[in-house]
């Protein structure tokens, strides 16, 4: 590569592609000095233009591929490349997890100064079609690739609706296909669309935040249930009885379809009221022996299939005997605080969201288990009370962990020391926060061992869980000298 003291912005360089960074960009490196260049991957030669320049590092986009990567495949989605679903379906996926592997590892090693056993990713059963929950975008601007701006054909007109294109929010690839979700998904897609292109109503902007048209969300069970929630600016109820009758007749499957309506300016398919237009307002999945029920707004691993083996490390971290106290953090439907319920005398989940902790007391009721209870209420709040936590429920023998993707706040990291488990089970779907809070808790606890997951293929998202045991019970990891 060329000397890194002339990289600039603009400026063109030749560089071997050595690995994946966290986030899906190849990595070159000239000395301590790196490039990351986008959807380049391992094994590849690559001519790159320079698109930013920090003291440290630089990132790139592909201007010419000069020798293939032997990972390579052939991706399956037309829309790849532009598409912001997936950054991955041209990797190999035996090297897609390899990669994700080593970049756990890395990073709990750097953010975390640890060293714990960092196994094998365990790969997804299924590879295609393996989302249960997919949320599809409305808008008045469809992204165009490069081949259709120059073919001279006249598109469909708007409101388009699919996947944002990767790096614009205003923008969507009106989608034809997608390989990570059944493909009944796509035929309720395509209905839907065709319904907003009939009725003359927009597509909301976020920008002047005017329009009608704002999301399609839909969910799909093992269990063969099949949930279509359409979100919309308001409530027209002629037009919502229209779109009934039209997708109960092209898409017969549904057992669940919802009109949402949401008045809010964020970019997120949370209503604040629904209409029920046809079948049952939840539908049922299926993991392991236990059956969850979910509505529109239940917080469920997206990987079914998957989620069986997570919640399998999980137990197994536990190391549980039948006899314990155990909490679980972040507990969202009580899947987790179920599929453990079996194995220990006792479960309290705690959960801020409150439709959460009403679909996992259901829960409970639908697989008849009565020894776990659920505490609605923010854990900053809720574990700042710690003797009066362990007078009212008793001190946990193993405390499950599994936040949202941005971590824990930091007073409850600390909180989970003051509770002083024996054991504790930290799942994470984002590397860099589970380095920084097992930074903290490794003040008491050993990290003995962490399992990466791979419950996204395709994309440049990894799950993890990490085993943790308090000092006097426990072994292995060292802090980096």
């Amino acid at each position: 590569m060329e000397d890194k003291l002339r990289l600039k912005k603009g400026s063109s360089i030749e560089c071997d592609i050595d690995s994946l960074a966290f986030g899906g960009q190849g990595v070159a490196r000239a000395d301590d000095f790196v490039v990351f260049v986008r959807h380049a991957i391992p094994g590849q030669r690559v001519q790159a233009r320079i698109t930013k320049k920090k003291q440290r590092y630089a990132q790139a986009r592909i201007v010419e591929i000069i020798r293939e990567s032997p990972f390579a495949v052939e991706p399956r989605c037309r829309h790849f490349g532009h598409c912001g679903g997936c950054l991955l379906q041209h990797l190999d996926y035996e090297r897609q997890i390899r990669a994700k592997g080593e970049q756990v590892d890395e990073i709990v090693r750097r953010l975390a100064g640890l060293q714990p056993h960092v196994l094998l990713t365990l790969p997804s059963p299924q590879i295609y079609s393996y989302r249960n929950k997919m949320e599809f975008s409305f808008s008045q601007h469809r992204w165009l690739t490069p081949e259709e701006i120059h073919s001279g054909v006249r598109f469909a007109q708007a409101p388009y609706l699919g996947l944002h294109a990767g790096g614009f929010y205003d923008k969507v690839i009106d989608l034809t296909e997608c390989h990570l979700i059944d493909p009944v998904a796509m035929r309720v897609l395509d209905t839907v669309r065709q319904i907003a292109r009939d009725s003359a109503l927009p597509a909301y902007s976020s920008i002047d935040h005017q329009g009608f048209w704002r999301f399609l969300v839909v969910r799909c069970t093992r269990t063969h249930e099949l949930m279509v929630n359409v979100v919309t600016f308001d409530y027209i109820r002629p037009l919502a009885e229209q779109m009934r009758d039209r997708l109960m007749r092209d898409c017969p499957q549904i057992t669940s379809l919802l009109n949402g309506v949401t008045r809010s300016r964020s970019s997120v398919a949370f209503c604040e009221e629904e209409h029920l237009l046809a079948g049952r307002p939840t539908i049922t999945e299926q993991i392991g022996p236990y059956s969850f029920s979910l509505s529109s707004t239940s917080f469920l691993q997206t990987n079914s299939a998957q989620a069986k083996q997570l919640y399998d490390v999980v137990l197994d971290y536990a190391e549980l005997g039948g006899d314990e106290i155990l909490y679980d953090l972040y507990c969202g439907a009580g899947t987790i605080s179920i599929y453990l319920s079996s194995h220990v005398a006792r479960v309290v989940g705690f959960e801020s969201v409150a439709s959460a902790v009403l679909n996992a007391r259901e829960n409970c009721q639908l697989n008849a288990i009565n020894n776990c209870e659920f505490v609605l209420g923010d854990l900053k709040d809720e574990l700042r009370q710690t003797r009066a936590l362990i007078d009212r429920f008793g001190r946990p023998d193993v405390v499950i962990i599994d936040p949202p993707r941005g971590g824990m706040h930091p007073k409850t990291v600390r909180d989970v020391l003051e509770l002083q488990p024996k054991r504790i089970v930290h799942v994470s779907c984002n590397p860099t926060t589970l380095a920084r809070e097992l930074k903290v808790l490794s003040e008491s606890y050993d990290v003995t061992k962490v399992q990466p997951v791979d419950m996204f293929p395709h994309t440049a998202h990894i799950e993890a869980v990490a085993q943790l045991m308090r000092r006097d019970h426990g072994s292995a990891s060292v802090a980096i000298p």
